[in-house]
């Protein structure tokens, strides 16, 4: 038989001869942790104030907090809930009594006279079934932190990639509101990154007329929601110092299922030295 050596047992007899008996039957077959309590007030505390009990053994009959009223408070508590039990008795009325311990969470019945084997069997199997899902659990956690380790990886090298474009990018709410921004577009406007998250496009974009004026938040939407992305246009950007700088501008919208827009993606090529010719023939 394996010697499951790790796992904790907590045992709940009133009597002292059953507890030694308990102890010493499983301490030759198993290298576990036992912890004995005699009562079920006392089960109680040490399973609150223990961590990790895997399994308990608890005897039904005891005088004052019997087994049953014990196993559910333990089934209260969010810290013992989870923990499986094992009901021992000595009634007469054993269907009675089964039905009553599976009703309050028991996994398993076995009348005294205890069969060693079947009491070695019934925790052993207990015990595989655990470190059986332990097992699964710590395959599931490797495969998310993979997973999580691989998706980071990505996020890395699509930041990487938006971080040493040459040209300016700029997230947008459907408001105009900046979200985002890479190094190039605080490089062009002379901005950290946290400067321009929250500025609207309106306070770096030059809007010399009442038809640009409108353009972000009317005309320049409407297009957006009707084509889903813009071609570039001439335009002007305001750096930090109030310099205009010349870009190519190009606008294209995100659209969640419901054909909503959720982000307005903007590039801004800075054009300072080309003509309209340069940029055509590019």
């Amino acid at each position: 038989m394996k010697n499951y050596s790790g796992f904790k047992l907590l045992i709940v007899d009133d009597n002292k001869n059953n507890l030694f008996t308990l102890r010493s039957l499983i301490s030759r077959h198993m290298d576990i942790e036992i912890i004995e309590a005699s009562s079920g007030e006392e089960a109680i505390e040490k399973a609150v104030e223990t961590p990790d009990i895997d399994l308990i053994v608890l005897d039904v009959q005891m005088p004052g907090m019997d087994g049953f009223e014990t196993a559910a408070v333990l089934k209260l508590r969010k810290r013992t809930r989870d923990i499986p039990v094992i009901f021992l008795t000595a009634a007469f009325k054993a269907d009675e009594f089964q039905r009553k311990g599976f009703e309050l969470g028991a996994v398993d019945y076995l009348l005294k006279p205890i069969d060693d084997n079947l009491l070695l069997n019934k925790i052993s199997a207990y015990f595989r079934l655990i470190e059986k899902e332990r097992q699964l659990n710590r395959i599931l956690d490797e495969k998310v932190q993979q997973r999580t380790a691989e998706l980071e990886a990505a996020r890395a090298y699509l930041q990487s990639l938006i971080d040493t474009m040459g040209e300016a990018l700029l997230v947008l709410d459907p408001n105009g509101v900046i979200k985002s921004v890479n190094r190039a577009a605080c490089e062009m406007l002379g901005y950290s990154e946290d400067q321009l998250i929250g500025l609207t496009i309106g306070d770096v974009f030059l809007e010399e007329t009442e038809e640009q004026s409108k353009a972000f938040f009317g005309t320049w939407l409407e297009a957006l929601i009707r084509a889903g992305a813009l071609k570039a246009i001439d335009a002007r950007f305001v750096d930090r110092q109030g310099k205009q700088i010349p870009i190519l501008f190009s606008r294209t919208a995100l659209k969640n299922p419901q054909g909503e827009i959720t982000d307005i993606i903007c590039i801004a090529k800075d054009m300072t030295g080309y003509t309209r010719e340069d940029s055509d023939n590019d």
